[in-house]
């Protein structure tokens, strides 16, 4: 593995949805890094999988929803997540909360143009059928969840 250096200053940052920032780090063949900052009621991650990366989770600051399988966790500062291969997963805010996510993938495989993708989506440039036709290039494949969807119907309720 080659060293990578990535300064704060020049990090490039994407805006994917409203309240929610993310902040490209690394993204080699064996590792993606990126940090997610979300605001309060940010919507974050919809309920995805992925065939060959382990996604990995340490909250740095607030708190984090987070669906594993068909369970929800809630995470909070300094507390550890990985996902391996084949888990549907979502994560979030939790209610009334901001989060700050350190976020990881191995092995990694070029998914920052799946950030720059959706930034293009919020920035009206590209389309969510863009972000379906996605899925296999980015490993990055959406399933569904009766208990996020639960947990969105209760935050909206509260």
């Amino acid at each position: 593995m080659t060293e990578n250096l990535t300064r704060a200053a020049t990090a490039e940052i994407i805006s994917d949805g409203p309240g929610s920032l993310i902040t490209l780090l690394t993204d080699t063949a064996e590792l993606t890094c990126n940090t997610a900052t979300f605001e309060v009621g940010a919507a974050g991650a919809p309920v995805h999988f992925h065939t060959k990366a382990t996604e990995f989770f340490h909250v740095t600051d607030g708190t984090l929803d987070v669906l594993l399988g068909d369970e929800i966790h809630t995470l909070t500062k300094g507390d550890f997540l990985a996902v391996p291969p084949g888990v549907k997963h979502a994560f979030a805010p939790a209610a009334d909360s901001t989060a700050e996510v350190f976020v990881g993938f191995t092995p990694g495989m070029g998914r920052f143009d799946y950030y720059r993708l959706l930034g293009r989506v919020r920035a009206g440039e590209a389309t969510v059928q863009d972000i379906i036709d996605s899925q296999p290039v980015y490993d990055n494949h959406y399933a569904e969840s009766d208990a996020w969807a639960g947990r969105l119907k209760r935050s909206a309720e509260a």
